[in-house]
């Protein structure tokens, strides 16, 4: 498994404590300073089941100043997405071909 995960995040703290309760075995991959690639994101999206919209924080203050009430294609969202990784819902965790958005951490269970 691994878990894109920002260390200031208190969700993200929240989804590596309920992995470690269920004695799962990790990697934690600080996006941040490791943004995933075009393909990863990509394949990333595939696993979750969804379009890059729904893994960008709508709040996040580079989202609002750059690309709020822009009609952005899927492609364009991904291009956001490798320039300001911050931009990704947190945390994410990869379970082999099935991925979930860990809000509330608890949904993490459904994918152990």
């Amino acid at each position: 498994m691994i878990i894109y995960y920002n260390p200031r995040c208190s969700k993200c703290r929240e989804a590596v404590d309920l992995l470690n309760e269920n004695n799962c075995e990790f990697e934690v991959r600080d996006y941040l300073k490791d943004p995933p690639a075009k393909k990863e994101i990509k394949e990333l999206l595939t696993k979750l089941k969804c379009k890059p919209i729904d893994i960008i924080r709508k709040k996040e203050s580079i989202f609002i100043e750059k690309y709020l009430g822009k009609k952005l294609s899927d492609a364009k969202l991904i291009d956001a997405i490798i320039k300001y990784p911050i931009l990704i819902e947190r945390p994410i965790i990869i379970n082999g071909s099935k991925a979930i958005i860990g809000r509330p951490p608890q949904l993490i269970v459904d994918i152990l």
